[in-house]
């Protein structure tokens, strides 16, 4: 049997996925280590969500990242059949020349490399594991599959800033996120609303990281993120949009040095900033405190006004989708969104919204209103593979779970 393993890695956590090929693309396990450096865990289930692994390290066992994958190898060595064809990587910034996945090497790790500022969350710890793979088993396949590109066939005018064009030129521009989930999720609308997949489309991803994306005839039009992962809406712990103005003013006023200040929109501001209390907006909806209501007002307020922006990109609306953590697990957030959307036509069913069911306004709602569930990983694998069969990387041998 042969697999494609998935992988994304952050700060101080490695997510993987195992997916076996045979004929079509099926999901063997899910896991992820984390506290990578402090208090090492890995948790492992099934396709089924049977727990196959639950355990603690000690902190020594597993230093860094390197010795987190070289772990998690052994398991899926010891634990799963087959032979993997190729590892699919999860890369948060691809810039401007890459409308699609791309098959790694030094060359590509370089070009990778200048975004990095772009990206400070991400992108190292994005890139961390190619490198290590690169050096233990160098004629592993591996792809590149980046939350960019899927936003790169937009107008140009949607993508520059009003600065001074020789900066656009030097990558300075709109590229958006999270766009591996719109492509899923724009691919799965297809499937369960073909009526309205094909016009005009806002999707809400909303989650620790969170944006909304406009799509006509299934292609992303206009995204509420730019140049960083930082504008848009409010997240977990990013900032939003924010006047360039404020930026100044904590710059010259208070002071603050450029790594003071990417620290605090990056780590302590979003909902965490606003509410002093969680970054989590389970916790917020569970809090009493007057910093928790205003952050989840401002939150939903925030989405409001980016719907109607993303809207009038469109020229209309003809479907809303929630996906991601929040969108897909929170029905009392899907009605205080839903009710900031009623002027665009949009009239929800209370009962289908508490189910969770797939269409969730009314019948008579001018707006039909969607709960899709994202599936990144599975994008990723699907990429993986159309890359690797299409260059014949397939026919030249596999390798061990990695090593």
């Amino acid at each position: 049997m042969d697999t494609i393993l998935v992988v994304n890695a952050g700060s101080s956590s490695l997510k993987f996925e195992v997916f076996s090929v045979s004929g079509s693309l099926t999901r063997q396990v899910k896991g992820k280590m984390e506290g990578i450096g402090t208090a090492p865990h890995l948790s492992i289930r099934n396709a089924e969500g049977d727990a196959l692994a639950n355990e603690d390290y000690p902190r020594e066992d597993v230093p860094d990242l390197p010795a987190a994958m070289r772990l998690v190898g052994q398991w899926l060595r010891e634990r799963l059949e087959g032979r993997m064809i190729a590892v699919g990587h999860r890369v948060v910034h691809g810039g401007p020349n890459h409308a699609g996945p791309a098959k790694v090497d030094e060359s590509l790790l370089r070009e990778l490399e200048w975004y990095t500022p772009l990206a400070p969350l991400h992108q190292p710890n994005n890139l961390a594991p190619m490198r290590v793979l690169l050096e233990r088993q160098p004629d592993l396949a591996q792809v590149a599959c980046f939350d960019t590109a899927f936003h790169r066939g937009h107008d140009p005018v949607a993508d520059h800033y009003a600065i001074p064009t020789r900066y656009f030129e030097e990558g300075v521009r709109r590229y958006g996120f999270h766009g591996l989930s719109y492509e899923y999720v724009a691919g799965r609308l297809a499937e369960v609303a073909p009526d309205v997949a094909g016009g005009r489309v806002i999707v809400a991803h909303l989650g620790s990281g969170a944006s909304m994306c406009a799509l006509r005839e299934g292609r992303s039009v206009e995204s509420t993120l730019g140049f960083t992962a930082l504008d848009g809406l409010p997240m977990g712990t990013r900032c939003g949009q924010i006047d360039p103005g404020v930026l100044l003013y904590l710059l010259d006023q208070h002071g603050m040095s450029a790594r003071q200040l990417q620290d605090m929109l990056y780590k302590e501001s979003g909902l965490k900033g606003l509410s002093g209390i969680s970054n989590d907006v389970r916790d917020l909806l569970d809090s009493e405190e007057a910093g928790a209501a205003l952050a989840l007002d401002h939150f939903v307020h925030r989405i409001g006004l980016n719907a109607g922006a993303l809207a009038a990109a469109l020229s209309g609306l003809d479907a809303f989708v929630f996906t991601a953590g929040v969108g897909e697990n929170s029905s009392v957030m899907r009605e205080r969104i839903a009710r900031k959307l009623d002027w665009l036509g949009v009239s929800l069913d209370t009962e289908r919204n508490k189910a969770g069911e797939l269409l969730i306004s009314r019948d008579d709602s001018k707006v039909k209103v969607f709960v899709v569930p994202t599936d990144e990983e599975l994008m990723i694998a699907r990429h993986t593979l159309a890359l690797i069969t299409d260059d014949g990387t397939t026919s030249a041998g596999a390798h061990q779970l990695i090593g």
